[in-house]
């Protein structure tokens, strides 16, 4: 992604209350806002204008992230028929401020970011069907380029369900890989800005060590993982079958050693220096 410029407007002066966001050269806008001031988010002008929409919160039957992705030729009529829908407690809604966006244009995005989001896999995507639209070639480019700046914006709005995980920038190197051994195993991974990643391939152990009773987070970790199907037990360990984003350098270490771990000492580069060493300045 190119470098941007973003300007958010805090309307109350409180950074979780309603507040607008733009990129510096870019028509899109957006405004975001708790359930709680449902109504004041709607008085928003901007409301009144054609876009796409995000209802996000916590799904109660899975107490997984969830989001609900809408178009709308005036999100104001739209959104108040999602009042009924109890799990989601933000709402973020962009359009155009030279009002350039057509029912096939919001459609078009509506669409991709639905598949955007399900091949995240990084919030239950709530929608029960796909949507799209067809676009001649020049339309799909805009709204491409469109769609990038949108993704630039809402990690900041507190929306990561559009982040990909196990995707390497571009930029990483071989003195990027860590690895993390135990017991003859290997597992290796890269940081990202939401923790670490674990690359498909890795090995964890199989007994969990006694310490795992004392941290039951470790071993509700590790048994999501094998009922999903993502650790499978393979000659002897488990291995993963796809790559894995931890929140932190010691959660993959505890996964993968069946125990509690300290990241910083468990995970070495391939000098065989501790993350511990590479991050002291």
């Amino acid at each position: 992604m190119t470098t941007a410029t973003l300007k958010i407007f805090l309307a109350f002066g409180d950074p979780k209350r309603l507040r607008t966001a733009e990129l510096s050269n870019w028509t899109g806008k957006a405004v975001a806002g708790p359930r709680s001031e449902f109504e004041k988010v709607l008085a928003r002008e901007e409301s009144m204008s054609s876009g796409v929409y995000f209802l996000t919160g916590i799904d109660p039957e899975t107490n997984k992230s969830a989001i609900y992705i809408g178009e709308a030729e005036c999100i104001k009529d739209r959104v108040k028929n999602h009042l009924s829908k109890d799990f989601w407690n933000n709402i973020i809604f962009f359009i155009t401020k030279d009002e350039n966006l057509t029912k096939a244009h919001i459609r078009y995005i509506e669409g991709r970011l639905i598949d955007i989001a399900r091949q995240a896999e990084r919030s239950l995507v709530m929608n029960s069907q796909s949507s799209g639209a067809k676009l001649p070639e020049s339309d799909r480019e805009d709204m491409e380029v469109f769609l990038e700046k949108m993704q630039q914006v809402l990690p900041v709005l507190g929306v990561e369900a559009f982040v990909q995980t196990g995707t390497k920038t571009g930029e990483q190197t071989k003195e990027d890989i860590l690895s993390c051994n135990i017991k003859g195993l290997a597992a290796t991974g890269y940081l990202t800005p939401n923790g670490i990643i674990v690359l498909k391939g890795s090995q964890a152990v199989l007994e969990e060590r006694e310490s795992a009773a004392k941290w039951p987070s470790v071993l509700v970790q590790r048994n999501k993982l094998i009922e999903e199907g993502i650790l499978i037990n393979q000659s002897g360990a488990f291995v993963f079958t796809k790559d894995v984003e931890f929140s932190s350098p010691s959660s993959a270490a505890a996964t993968i050693h069946g125990g509690s771990a300290n990241g910083l000492t468990a995970w070495v580069n391939s000098s065989g220096k501790q993350l511990k060493q590479l991050q002291d300045v």
